[in-house]
């Protein structure tokens, strides 16, 4: 089923720039303006081209070291990771930080190419980015959408991943599997999964973005206490000019209202499996997770590798890599140790 199309009528009223997003029905949702979100954490923003993408991402810490991947989730930026990459760059890793697709400086190389955002994508993204770097393995951790690209890149790729980080556990999903419908509380707490189904909701994220954000930031992390600053420094990444029909396609991808694209089908299969995760895994949860996300004992038994657990304390929410930075970069070390 194709996700329904905005009502130019209605979206007039918010400018006539459109994001290009045709492909995904999301004619007339305006583009804004993308800026750099090159910070003094970072220094320069790199560039490359890998598969569909000319990738924007910071990288920290000697070129020989080893790799690590650290992959943001949404509506955040390669900002939740501003101080957990000198601690690995420290350790003397190489330490990259890419933007996915939709954010911040990384662009689509073709205004042909669908602005797709189901997980299979992302994951191959990631894999293209490995080749144009030369990374042949790296360590792999993330968050939300990160965290899921990252599981399944060891899930299906274990050669390219030499151990993982992964908050909230096993992410990987399935059209089949979400057609299920969960308790009413559980529903209830994916209420921006429904509002993005709809043509309302896809115009009302194009007409806030930052405030939508602002929003799940303090909805998803309720005893983080971050400031405008911080906040803006990673809203900015939103900015890009695909951001929203990547956000609206992820969502509607995984309720079946997006078909996704026709070449990742047969790695959707795969993953609507539930494959196992064989190379070495730290999971993470905060304390105070105020996201959906699923319990640890209902996903241990899918790292079939040298496995642990960490739950940390303090009133830590969904963005666990920028609330406790140090208890991240602490298990991503360990990780890279067991790999």
């Amino acid at each position: 089923m194709s996700p329904e199309p905005i009502d130019l009528g209605r979206r007039r009223l918010m400018g006539a720039a459109v994001l290009t997003g045709a492909a995904l029905g999301l004619v007339g949702v305006p583009a804004r303006a993308a800026s750099s979100v090159a910070s003094p954490a970072w220094g320069a923003i790199r560039r490359v081209d890998a598969g569909d993408l000319n990738v924007g991402y910071a990288e920290m810490g000697p070129a020989e070291g080893q790799p690590m991947i650290l992959l943001h989730g949404w509506p955040y930026d390669i900002h939740a990771f501003a101080e957990v990459a000198p601690i690995l760059a420290a350790a003397g890793h190489r330490v990259i930080v890419p933007h996915l697709r939709g954010y911040g400086d990384t662009r689509f190389r073709s205004d042909a190419t669908a602005r797709n955002g189901q997980q299979a994508a992302l994951a191959v993204d990631l894999i293209a980015l490995m080749d144009a770097l030369a990374i042949p393995k790296a360590v792999i951790g993330g968050f939300d959408w990160g965290a899921r690209t990252a599981d399944i890149v060891a899930a299906l790729w274990p050669e390219r991943c030499q151990a993982l980080v992964s908050v909230s556990g096993y992410l990987i999903g399935s059209q089949q599997a979400n057609a299920a419908p969960l308790p009413p509380k559980a529903e209830l707490a994916w209420w921006y999964q429904f509002y993005f189904a709809t043509e309302r909701g896809a115009a009302g994220y194009a007409a806030n973005t930052h405030d939508f954000a602002e929003l799940i930031w303090r909805t998803a992390s309720p005893r983080w206490a971050f400031d405008v600053a911080t906040f803006q420094r990673s809203a900015r990444s939103l900015d890009n000019p695909d951001h929203v029909a990547i956000t609206i396609d992820n969502y509607r991808w995984r309720l079946g209202l997006s078909p996704g694209e026709r070449r990742f089908d047969e790695l959707e299969r795969k993953l609507a499996t539930r494959p196992d995760i064989l190379v070495p895994t730290i999971t993470m949860e905060g304390d105070a997770n105020g996201a959906p996300h699923p319990e640890p004992a209902t996903y241990a038994g899918k790292f079939k590798g040298r496995y642990a657990h960490r739950l940390i304390g303090g009133g830590v929410g969904h963005n666990l890599p920028q609330e406790a930075p140090k208890a991240f970069a602490q298990a991503m070390l360990d990780a890279a140790k067991w790999g």
